[in-house]
Parts: structure tokens; sequence; C-alpha cells
């Protein structure tokens, strides 16, 4: 269990430092794969049904199991395997998972790349720059939209890309993390509520909704207090918060957007377009001042204090757990 809080630890410091280098393959690349390739073969049993509802649910449910079940079995078998070799070559296979798993440094760097393009005046750099990294309709976007689009997905991917896996594999080490990343990535691939995915893609997007439902609010109690610690405007991080944190249709994106938007001191969400068609969204935050292209270096800040001191004090609190049992 140490060896795993320090793994996770380990794998943190190697995320800020690389990011994830292009040339080297990603797991979740693999997960990805999975999916596609059950999807396409389920759809064909589902092609034969009369009851097209009900065995759709059942097989984006089916397709769930299998991979949330190889994605920790896989790593889970493979660490017992290296701690067989070397508790060293385990604890050397399970800080590359671990730096694998997080993403904060990549989140940091594609706002990075919007920012610099709004920082250029370049219009239609930034608009490409951030479809890159949200699912909405980027092409008529203005500079205002396009910053906005760049702050919520940092805030809304605090949890999700960075803190949300971070949890998980203090929990349960490399293989709950990729636990996760699985339900994460099943979510972003089949999650949508349109004719294709309304119910092949409802059980993953529901598991995803409750594996994300304690770390989302977890997350929004810690950036509360980096805002406090970065400069930016706790108490209305914390108003905010308590006000606009139901106002989305997931239960749980608008934790974290709101209280960035209140930290932040800027309105966020709003109506956007997916596909063509306009979707009516609630507001986030108040206009105290026009959003900036400051803030989405400013919102990087605030996720990486926000992770930082999760994993200081929820890494304390397993040491001390670990030192209990012993």
């Amino acid at each position: 269990m140490l060896a795993s809080l320090l793994a996770c630890g380990a794998g943190f410091l190697l995320d800020w430092i690389l990011g994830d280098p292009v040339w080297l393959y990603h797991p979740v690349r693999l997960i990805g794969a999975f999916i596609s390739y059950g999807e396409k073969i389920l759809r064909k049993v589902c092609a034969y049904e009369e009851d097209k509802k009900n065995i759709q649910i059942a097989a984006g449910g089916l397709l769930w199991i299998l991979t949330a079940a190889l994605a920790f079995l896989v790593p889970f078998l493979l660490l017992r395997l290296a701690g067989m070799i070397h508790p060293g070559v385990r604890f050397i296979l399970e800080t590359f998972w671990c730096y694998q798993i997080l993403a904060a440094r990549c989140l940091v760097q594609e706002s990075g790349k919007v920012y610099r393009k709004l920082k250029e005046n370049d219009l239609p750099g930034a608009r490409k720059a951030v479809s890159m990294i949200v699912g909405r309709d980027t092409e008529n976007l203005s500079f205002e939209g396009v910053t906005k689009a760049a702050v919520e997905t940092v805030a809304e991917n605090t949890s999700d890309g960075v803190t949300a896996p971070l949890i998980w594999m203090l929990i349960g080490g490399a293989p709950l993390g990729f636990l996760y990343k699985a339900v994460n990535t099943m979510d972003s691939m089949l999650g949508y509520k349109n004719e294709k995915y309304l119910y092949f893609g409802r059980i993953p997007a529901m598991m995803d909704d409750v594996f994300n439902y304690i770390p989302a609010r977890l997350t929004a109690l810690f950036m509360v207090a980096a805002a406090f610690l970065t400069g930016l405007d706790g108490r209305n991080a914390w108003k905010i918060y308590l006000r606009d944190r139901r106002k989305h249709a997931s239960p749980n994106a608008a934790q974290t957007e709101s209280v960035c938007a209140g930290a932040l001191n800027v309105q966020l969400a709003g109506d956007a377009v997916y596909f063509g068609k306009v979707h009516k969204k609630e507001y986030l935050g108040d206009p105290v001042r026009p959003i900036e292209a400051e803030d989405i270096p400013r919102a990087g800040r605030l996720m990486y204090a926000t992770a930082g001191m999760m994993l200081a004090v929820l890494g304390a609190i397993k040491a001390l757990v670990i030192f209990l049992m012993w």
C-alpha cells in the first residue's frame, strides 16, 4: 500500500514535469480501441433484435462491464507479475502508469495553445486550438466564446482528468486508476444523448456520473481553498459554488466550473452549439468583469493548486491509515 502511495506521488511529479509526449503510446488508446471494437460487435447483435431500446441498453451495459473489468485486471495482474520479479520493478511500472493516467500537464499545454493564439489576436487559430479540447462547435465562437470554452474545459477537467483519477489511484493504485480512465473514456465515446447513443450509451454515461460524484464534490471544496492560496477570490468562489453547483444537466460538471467562475469573478457556461444545434444552459457565476485571455492560465494555476493540495491531504490520510494498520 505504501509503495502504491509513493508511486502515485511520483507519477504526479512526472506528469507535472514531462506531460504526455506525442511519441509515447498511451494505454487509454488501447481502451478506446477496445470500446470501438466492442461497440461494432455488439451493434451487429442488436441489429437482429426487435426490442431495440432494451437490447441496446443491455449491450452498452455489457460493454461497460467488459471494458471496466479488463482495464482493472490487466494492470493488476501485470503488477503482481512485476512484484514477483522484484518490488522495485513493480514500483517503477506503477509509477509510470500513474504518470500516464494523470493529465494535468496536458490540460495546461492544450489550453495554453488557445491562450497564445488569443494573445496573437488569431481568432481562427484560437478556434482551431480550442476545438481540440472541447466537444462543442467552435467555428463561430467569438474571442470571448473561445476564452470561456477553454476556461470551462480546464475547470471541468480539473476533476475528470486530474483529481478524480488521483483519488481512485490513492484508493487502489494504478489498476483502479485505469478502471476510472476506462469509465471516463466510455462516457466520452458513448455517452451522447443523440439517436445513435441514447440507449447504447445510457449505462456508460450513468456510471461515469457515479464514479465522479464524490470526486467532483471533493475537488470543488479543495478548489475553493486553492482559490485563496492562489490569490483569487476565495470568498466569491464559495458563494457561487453554493448557488450554482447544480446548474447543469450533469450532476457533476457544474461543481468545479461554478467554483472557477466565482474565483475568477467571471460568468461561464450559457448556451452552446453541439453538432449544429443550440443547447440551452444556465450561466455560472456573475459577470463582475469581462472574461479575458489571462483567465486561461489562472484556471491552470487553480487546477494545479487544487490537485497538489488534494495529493498532500489525501496522501497524508492514507499514510496515516497505513501506519495505524501496521
